[in-house]
């Protein structure tokens, strides 16, 4: 079972890193909502996004960006409540003024500034609220806590605290830093879940290095979870390397250290994203076993994380197994109910496919507490999955029926 983490963790600063935070008057409550986090010697970059047909302008410049930087990156500059996205070609050139005018002001090249927005779609973006305040932005640069801390809270839409995550390993002479901030609570499901993820780490390692790794700690985290099951239009995860603490990925032990931290970091970020989620009262670890392969495995775990009628009945610590079962059977598998088993918590609640004794209100105790395992045995295999998700509530209806007014 996990714990429910909650931001800021202990904070562990890279070396190579200065962040900062301005309201720009985009976000109508006048809250801080422009962030930028700097890398005064450049960066490596390798980076994921939204598997959504539909991108944000700052999806498409910054995708190209790194293209043509060769993925170097000296700034990221974030907005939040504008996604910048369904805007036309007018939005494509107002995030490419905004990444010419912040490169000038930094002395840096266009291509090496990334852009990110989150908020309402469809709602043009005016630049100019963004390139007046950066003189403002850049000179409330700081590398330490405090400078995290605005970054975290500025990039924040309908999310109620900010997640931060950070490790450190020793490799070699050298000491390694990794930090994670993210953004996310609602559209989230695992296409990249809806969401803005930054890593920074002061490793010295190419792109070609970094991207498989950045890939493999998404895949068992980032994207092992779901709230909704929404994808979104503005999805990025971002791993930029300084290279100031020194260290090279020159051999496996420190490869496989670095793994390591970048995983726990991830890792961190999907429990505090999930545990933050539009209207969540329940967590579930949702555990399915025995598949036949991982692909087979994250079927039957995402079916059952989208279904409605299981969502809600979390949502009413109701211990109701035969919606899990008929979302396992609807899920595409070729699998054989008589050699399913499912719990809850400990309790086995269903033995191949059929009734079995169980105390309900034990059961319905475990499903009440604001974390609970559920486990899915399918007797096909070896392969297993660990899958975040939540219930569904009248509070996430609330949320979203009211997002844009």
């Amino acid at each position: 079972m996990i714990s429910l983490r909650r931001s800021p963790e202990k904070v562990r600063l890279p070396l190579g890193f200065s962040f900062s935070a301005v309201p720009a008057g985009i976000k109508v409550s006048g809250m801080p909502d422009l962030a930028l986090a700097e890398a005064a010697e450049g960066a490596t970059a390798a980076a994921l996004f939204t598997q959504n047909r539909v991108v944000a302008a700052p999806v498409e410049v910054g995708r190209a960006g790194l293209l043509s930087s060769r993925y170097r990156v000296r700034a990221v500059l974030v907005n939040s409540g504008n996604a910048n996205c369904a805007t036309g070609r007018v939005g494509i050139q107002a995030c490419q003024q905004i990444c010419r005018e912040t490169a000038t002001a930094l002395g840096a090249s266009a291509n090496e500034i990334f852009p990110s927005s989150t908020g309402i779609i469809g709602v043009p973006l005016s630049p100019e609220k963004i390139t007046v305040q950066l003189p403002k932005l850049i000179a409330a640069r700081s590398a330490n806590q405090r400078g995290v801390l605005a970054f975290a809270h500025a990039i924040m839409t309908t999310d109620t605290r900010a997640k931060i995550a950070s490790a450190r390993f020793r490799a070699g002479a050298g000491n390694v830093t990794m930090l994670g901030i993210a953004k996310g609570a609602g559209m989230i499901h695992p296409q990249l879940a809806t969401m803005l993820v930054y890593l920074f780490t002061d490793v010295e390692a190419s792109a070609t290095e970094l991207r498989p790794l950045l890939r493999a700690a998404c895949d068992s985290s980032l994207n092992c979870m779901s709230i909704d099951g929404d994808t979104s239009t503005n999805d990025t995860v971002l791993l930029l390397a300084s290279g100031a603490s020194g260290v090279r990925l020159k051999d496996a032990g420190s490869r496989k250290k670095f793994a390591g931290a970048l995983n726990a970091v991830c890792q961190s970020l999907a429990e505090q994203i999930i545990s933050d989620g539009e209207g969540v009262q329940h967590v579930i670890c949702l555990f399915v076993e025995q598949a036949s392969s991982r692909e087979e495995a994250l079927l039957v775990a995402r079916t059952i994380a989208h279904s409605m009628l299981v969502k809600t009945a979390w949502a009413g610590a109701d211990p109701n197994w035969g919606r899990i079962l008929a979302a396992v059977g609807r899920s595409g598998a070729p699998v054989d109910p008589s050699r399913v088993q499912i719990y809850i918590g400990k309790q086995k609640v269903c033995r191949n496919g059929v009734a079995c004794p169980f105390n309900e209100r034990q059961a319905h105790h475990i499903l009440g507490q604001p974390v609970c395992d559920i486990r899915v045995q399918l007797g096909r295999g070896r392969y297993a999955v660990r899958f975040l998700t939540t219930d569904l509530t009248a509070e996430y209806v609330r949320i979203n029926a009211d997002y844009s007014t």
